[in-house]
C-alpha cells in the first residue's frame, strides 16, 4: 500500500498542487474575496473531502462554478456573513447526503449546468477584461459590456503586455514538448508573467496580502437581512455546489476503471468540507473536474493524492506568503479570462444541436449572464422539463433477481427492462436499478424504448463498460424504436417505423446490410429466440418454395411463414430446370423433409422475364435464361394464361411471367422425383404470382389467375390447395 502511495499517489499530488496553487488564488480574486479564503479552501478542500468524500480520485477546493454567486453574496452580506453561508450551505448538503437523495442531484439536466458553467465563463471573462486593460470590473454582465469600449480606449499597456502574455502561453503550451507540458500551463504562465512584469519600464500592481493564512482563519459573521435572502443564499451554495461536485464526480469515474464514486456519501463529504472552509474563512468547495483530470491523468491510484496535494497547499500558505505577493493583478486576469473562455465548450453546443436541447442551452445561457446565477439555472430546468414533459411520458425500469427462479448452476442472473421513454429525469432510478446488481453476475438487459437521450445513454453505457471491463457479462436487447446507436447523433425521436442500427458491422459491410443484420441481432434475434429452441429445434417444413432471386421478393413475409415451415429456393426467372441446385433441393425435399407442397412463385416487373421476351441477355444470363425458352414458346403460341393475365391487367413481360409460372408448374410435376407424387395426392403444386406496385398475390392456374383475397394469408391457401 505505502508503495503504491509512494510510486503513483505522491507525484500526482505534486502535479496537482501546481495546478491547484494558481487557479485558488485567481478564483479568490474573481470572487471579490481575500485571495487566502481561495487557499483555505483548496487546503480544506484536498484534505476533507480526500478523507470523508465517496469519490476516490475527485479532487476538491474552489471552483469557477460558485465565483458569481460568491460574488455576488460578498456584495450583498459581506465577506465573513459569507463564511457563514458557506457553513449552512455545508449542513444542508450533509442533511442530504445522510438522507440518501444524493442521486437525485443527477436528474438536473446536463444541458443546464454545462449552459450555466458557460454562462459563469462569460461573466468571468467580462469581469476580468476589464482588470486586463487597467480597470476594475462592474458589477454585473451588462455594465460590463457596455463599459467595454470606453475601456478598450484607453487601455494600460503594462497591464495587457503581462495578462496577454499569460493567454498566449496558456493557449500555446499544448504545443510545447511533452516533457515540458508535464509542468502545468497556469503555473508557467503565471511565472512567465511575474518575472517580465520586473523588466524596467513596466508597472502593475500586485496581489496584496492583508493576512497570512494561518491570521485568516476565525469565526464568520451571522449575516444581516431577511431570512428569505439567507435562505436562498444557502440553498443556492448548497445546490449548485452539491450538483457540480456530483457530476463532476460522475465524470471522473469515466476516467478511470477503479472503485466508483458512493454518491451520498461524496455529499455528506463535500458538506463537510464546506462547513470546515466557512468556519475558517474559506470559499465555498466543490468537486473541480480540472483538478480531478490533472489527479487522474497524472496516474493517480488512491483518495491520498488528492489529500497530499493539500498538503502541500498548507505549506507553501506557511512558508511561501511571499511569492504570492510578488503575482501582478493582470496575470491572474489573463489566466481568468482563459478560463472563463475555456468553460464554454464547443463539444457541449455541438452537443446541445444534435440533441435538440439547443434552444435549453442558449436561454439559460443568456439568463445565467444578464440576470443571475440562481433565475437562470431555474428558467433552464423549467424549459428542460417542460421540453422533456413533451417528448416523453414515463419509464418503466425493473430490475429482477433471476437466478432462484431458473435454479441455474454458476454465476447470478439478472434481468433489467426498461420500457417507455428514458431521459436524464429517469437516472436516478436506473442508476439505483444498476447498483442493486451485485458484481459479478450475468445481467441480461431488455431496452424497450421509443425515446432514449444522451444523458440515459452515457449512464447506461458506462455502467456496461465497467461491467465488462471486470469480466461480468452483460448482454443487451434492443427491442424498442429508439436505439443507442443515435442517441449522440441527433435530437430523440418516437419512431413508429424502427430505425437502423449500423453497429461495427460497418467497418466490413455496406451500412444498410450491416444496420439490418444488428437490428435482427439486437431486435429480431430476442424474439425468435424461444421459438426456435422448440419449433425451430428441427427443421421440418411444410412446404417448398421456388421464388425469383429478385430483391424485392421476401418469402416468410409473402407467405406468412415462421422459422421452419419455409424450404427456400431463389433463382434468376424462378426456372426449374437442368440446374443441379433446383434438381439437389427437390430431391431433398421430397425425399429427406417430404414436403406436402411444391409453390413456384413469379412477380411482375422482373428482369428476368424481360431479356427473356427481348433476347438481351448475353453471357451466362444467356444461357441460364435458356431454361425459360418453353415458357417463351407458351407465350408466343397465346397460352390461356397469358389471356387471363391481360384480362387481370398485365401487359408484356408480367404476362410472360405469369405464363412462366403455370410453365414451371407443369414441369414440376412431370418431374420424375415428383410426378408419382403428385399421382398419389401427397404433394401438391402450386402456382403463385406477386404484382410489385399492388402488392397483391395470385393463385396461377393452368388457364386462369385468382386474387388471392387480401384478408387471408398466402400460406393458408397454399395449405388448402394441398389439403
Amino acid at each position: 500500500m505505502l508503495h503504491s502511495i509512494f510510486r503513483y499517489d505522491v507525484p500526482a499530488s505534486l502535479v496537482v498542487f501546481l495546478v491547484a496553487l494558481p487557479l485558488s488564488i485567481g478564483i479568490a480574486v474573481a470572487s471579490g474575496a481575500p485571495v487566502v479564503a481561495g487557499l483555505i479552501a483548496a487546503i480544506v478542500g484536498g484534505i476533507v473531502c480526500a478523507l470523508v468524500g465517496g469519490s476516490p480520485l475527485q479532487v476538491s477546493g474552489p471552483a469557477a462554478g460558485l465565483t458569481v454567486v460568491v460574488a455576488e453574496l460578498v456584495a450583498q452580506f459581506g465577506w465573513k456573513a459569507t463564511c457563514a453561508i458557506t457553513a449552512a450551505a455545508g449542513v444542508l448538503q450533509i442533511l442530504l447526503g445522510l438522507s440518501r437523495i444524493a442521486r437525485a442531484a443527477l436528474a438536473i439536466a446536463p444541458i443546464v449546468v454545462h449552459a450555466m458553467l458557460a454562462g459563469i465563463g462569460i461573466t468571468i471573462a467580462l469581469q476580468q477584461v476589464h482588470v486586463l486593460l487597467g480597470g476594475g470590473p462592474r458589477s454585473n454582465a451588462w455594465e460590463n459590456l457596455t463599459a467595454l469600449p470606453g475601456q478598450l480606449a484607453s487601455p494600460s499597456w503594462s497591464e495587457v503586455l503581462i495578462g496577454g502574455l499569460v493567454i498566449a502561453v496558456m493557449l500555446t503550451w499544448r504545443f510545447a514538448p511533452a516533457r515540458l507540458r508535464a509542468v502545468p500551463a497556469a503555473l508557467i504562465a503565471v511565472v512567465v508573467a511575474t518575472s517580465v512584469s520586473y523588466l524596467p519600464g513596466l508597472s502593475t500592481d500586485r496581489i496584496a496580502l492583508d493576512e497570512s493564512v494561518i491570521d485568516a482563519i476565525g469565526l464568520p459573521d451571522m449575516p444581516q437581512g431577511s431570512w428569505s435572502s439567507i435562505a436562498i443564499a444557502v440553498l443556492t451554495v448548497a445546490l449548485i455546489a452539491s450538483v457540480e461536485s456530483l457530476l463532476s464526480a460522475t465524470a471522473v469515474d469515466k476516467m478511470h476503471s477503479g472503485p466508483r464514486t458512493d454518491f451520498n456519501r461524496e455529499l455528506v463529504g463535500q458538506g463537510t468540507a464546506n462547513v470546515s472552509s466557512g468556519l475558517l474563512g474559506g470559499l465555498p468547495v466543490t468537486g473541480v473536474i480540472v483538478r480531478s483530470t490533472a489527479n487522474v491523468t497524472a496516474g493517480a491510484r488512491t483518495r491520498a493524492s488528492a489529500a497530499l496535494h493539500g498538503v502541500w497547499l498548507l505549506l507553501f500558505s506557511v512558508f511561501g506568503v511571499g511569492v504570492v505577493e510578488m503575482i501582478p493583478n493582470a496575470a491572474l486576469a489573463g489566466l481568468l479570462i482563459v478560463i472563463g473562455v475555456q468553460l464554454v465548450k464547443l463539444a457541449h453546443i455541438d452537443l446541445a444541436r444534435r440533441t435538440g436541447e439547443l434552444l435549453i442551452y442558449g436561454v439559460t445561457l443568456a439568463a445565467v449572464v444578464f440576470l443571475n446565477l440562481l433565475e437562470g439555472v431555474l428558467i433552464g430546468l423549467v424549459l428542460a422539463i417542460a421540453i422533456a414533459a413533451w417528448r416523453i411520458v414515463r419509464v418503466s425500469i425493473v430490475a429482477e433477481d433471476l437466478t432462484s427462479r431458473i435454479g441455474a448452476a454458476g454465476p447470478p442472473r439478472w434481468h433489467v427492462a426498461i420500457t417507455g421513454s428514458c431521459s436524464f429525469l429517469a437516472l436516478p432510478r436506473l442508476t439505483a436499478a444498476l447498483s442493486a446488481i451485485p458484481a459479478g453476475a450475468e445481467v441480461f438487459i431488455d431496452l424497450n424504448v421509443d425515446y432514449l437521450d444522451h444523458a440515459a445513454l452515457d449512464t447506461l453505457e458506462e455502467w456496461i463498460k465497467q461491467r465488462r471491463a471486470h469480466g461480468d457479462h452483460v448482454t443487451v436487447t434492443e427491442t424498442g424504436t429508439a436505439r443507442m446507436e443515435f442517441a449522440h447523433a441527433r435530437p430523440p425521436v418516437r419512431d413508429t417505423e424502427g430505425r437502423r442500427v449500423v453497429s461495427a458491422l460497418r467497418l466490413v459491410l455496406p451500412p444498410q446490410f450491416a444496420g439490418g443484420v444488428d437490428r435482427f441481432t439486437n431486435g429480431l434475434a430476442p424474439l425468435l429466440r424461444e421459438r426456435l429452441k422448440t419449433e425451430g429445434a428441427h427443421h421440418d417444413p411444410h412446404t417448398m418454395l421456388v421464388t425469383c432471386a429478385d430483391a424485392r421478393i421476401l418469402p416468410n413475409l409473402i407467405t406468412d411463414s415462421a422459422p421452419g415451415e419455409l424450404l427456400n429456393v431463389r433463382n434468376v426467372g424462378n426456372l426449374v430446370g437442368a440446374d443441379l441446385s433446383v434438381e439437389s433441393a427437390l430431391s431433398y425435399a421430397v425425399d429427406r423433409l417430404s414436403v406436402r407442397t411444391i409453390a413456384i412463385c413469379g412477380h411482375s416487373e422482373c428482369d428476368a422475364m424481360h431479356d427473356l421476351a427481348h433476347g438481351s441477355a448475353d453471357g451466362s444470363m444467356g444461357r441460364w435464361l435458356e431454361h425459360g425458352a418453353e415458357s417463351l414458346r407458351a407465350f408466343r403460341d397465346d397460352h390461356p394464361v397469358a389471356r387471363a393475365a391481360a384480362a387481370a391487367g398485365f401487359t408484356g413481360a408480367d404476362q410472360l411471367s405469369v405464363v412462366n409460372v403455370a410453365t414451371q408448374v407443369a414441369a414440376v410435376q412431370r418431374h420424375p422425383l415428383v410426378a408419382e407424387r403428385v399421382a398419389a395426392g401427397s404433394v401438391t403444386v402450386v402456382g403463385m404470382f406477386l404484382d410489385l406496385r399492388t402488392a397483391r398475390l395470385y393463385l396461377v392456374g393452368d388457364e386462369e389467375i385468382t386474387e388471392v383475397d387480401q384478408h387471408a394469408a398466402a400460406v393458408d391457401v397454399v395449405r388448402e390447395v394441398s389439403s
